[in-house]
């Protein structure tokens, strides 16, 4: 383990932090808020500490395998959530540090999930900050760094492989630093696209901007308590149709680029997100059309829930806790699934879904015919068995992490709904559940340590699992594994 180069890269992004601040801090200043000084006790603290980390772990080498990329990876996360809830402690906004710990992993893992009860009274630049950790969050804190540092290494796709949300994670380039900086150009010309689209729309350029922020990091904070309900149907359209965009594969954009059109069309992944929208907002429709006067504000209702659950961005345009049993059942089921491999969304990833039921349908067909051999194919091409059982593994632990995390809550006094659902929704990154974590409820009335518990499976969730895992395991830091 090269354990200098992996504190000197945290030191790096507590740099990065503090520049990140910045932003926030430019808005307080400009709506004359005192929090102002939140941001800057916390900016001062943040290059502090970056700046001694660094120069107590210079590294002799710098380069980095796969237990490094790891370990670098959940740390680094680890620490910019603990060190970005500072300016909630500071103002006084959000008193509890657990709390504010919460918000922020909520935040940076673009899960959405919230402990606080009324946002129209926060302040505006603590609001831009909480956006804006789903921005950062959405395509890698990491990647960013990759994007806009020099990286030493040539092994840093270790880091971008341990980051990047789904089975198979490959360079578009043939440098790495290049990949970061084609997937960062993308993610701001469609953020910056809809921050438009949003202004055309009424919105002020501060709205736009904060729920601009979410839907590309399908996070899901906004700044009033009913979330997007109280916008008109061209904001929930425009940002229906982002959520759909930002939870597809950021690969097709940059084969747009290219002119790769035939690439695109053949994509697999995307024709089976795209079947799974057009059949959910249907089946949703048709079940809740008696709660509303007409088929537009229906089908709208029907199109927004649906994308803001499998984006798992956390957006909510009405209380769909108090739609038929049918509907929330299905918006459960998207919960799991989640976006597309390569995407801003959380979930198990669609990629994964349709290799682990082509997986079950090849041992059916092996059972009636033994003898016989077939791959699988994916996008086109014969998917490795090596990645195919690691799919198998990763879904194990996928469900059993989900079922600890509900068994270690179990003790919380709320219904067997709330508690299943708080689960899935934060390991998933989607943010409100169903039952008193529903659109219209919050986390606050969890315990201490269930705030930490569900902050460490958003973490798990946004991380992909091993991330965590490598970090909390002894032999993974020992000099020679």
């Amino acid at each position: 383990m090269n354990r200098k180069m992996v504190f000197y890269t945290c030191g790096q992004m507590l740099l990065l932090e503090a520049v990140l601040l910045f932003l926030p801090l430019i808005s307080s200043f400009m709506f004359g808020e005192s929090c102002a000084w939140a941001f800057m006790i916390t900016i001062g603290i943040s290059a502090a500490l970056g700046v001694v980390v660094m120069a107590l772990s210079k590294p002799d080498t710098t380069v980095i395998y796969s237990r490094e990329g790891f370990v670098i990876t959940a740390l680094s996360w680890l620490i910019l959530s603990a060190v970005g809830a500072l300016p909630f402690v500071i103002s006084g906004e959000i008193p509890s540090y657990v709390d504010a710990f919460f918000e922020t992993v909520s935040g940076f893992t673009t899960t959405g999930a919230s402990i606080l009860t009324d946002l129209e009274s926060m302040s505006r630049g603590l609001l831009l900050w909480r956006s804006f950790t789903h921005w950062v969050g959405g395509m890698g804190i990491l990647v960013l760094v990759m994007a806009v540092l020099p990286m030493t290494t040539d092994r840093s796709i270790h880091i971008m492989r341990a980051e990047m949300p789904g089975p198979v994670v490959g360079k578009l380039v043939p440098r790495v630093r290049q990949t970061a900086k084609i997937l960062y150009i993308i993610y701001i010309i469609l953020t910056v696209s809809e921050i438009i689209m949003l202004l055309a729309g009424g919105m002020s350029l501060f709205e736009a901007a904060v729920h601009a922020f979410g839907t590309a990091g399908t996070g899901g904070f906004g700044i009033k308590s009913d979330s997007i309900a109280s916008y008109s149907p061209y904001i929930q359209w425009v940002m229906t149709a982002f959520m759909i965009i930002f939870a597809a594969n950021f690969n097709l954009y940059y084969l747009i680029l290219i002119k790769r059109f035939k690439s695109i069309l053949s994509s697999e992944e995307l024709w089976v997100y795209l079947g799974i929208i057009v059949f959910s907002v249907t089946a949703v429709s048709l079940n809740i059309h008696a709660l509303y006067p007409t088929v537009g504000e229906t089908v709208r209702h029907a199109a927004f829930q649906v994308m803001t659950v499998m984006s798992t961005s956390g957006f909510a345009t009405t209380d769909f806790n108090l739609w038929p049993q049918f509907s929330k059942s299905l918006l459960f089921i998207l919960m799991l699934i989640g976006g597309c491999a390569g995407s801003t969304a959380g979930g198990l990833k669609i990629s994964r879904a349709v290799m682990l039921f082509k997986s079950g349908r090849r041992e059916l067909k092996k059972m009636l015919h033994p003898r016989s051999v077939s791959s699988i194919r994916l996008e086109g091409k014969s998917v490795e068995d090596s990645t195919v059982s690691s799919v198998g593994v990763y879904f194990a632990f996928f469900a059993a992490l989900q079922l600890m995390f509900f068994l270690l809550i179990s003790f919380e006094p709320f219904d067997f709904e709330t508690k299943v659902t708080s689960v899935v929704a934060c390991f998933n990154n989607v943010g409100p559940g169903l039952g008193a974590v529903g659109p219209a409820g919050n986390y606050a009335a969890y315990t201490d340590f269930s705030k930490i518990l569900l902050s460490i499976a958003m973490l798990f969730g946004r991380l992909e699992i091993y991330p965590i895992i490598f970090l909390l395991s002894p032999s993974v830091w020992k000099k020679k594994v």
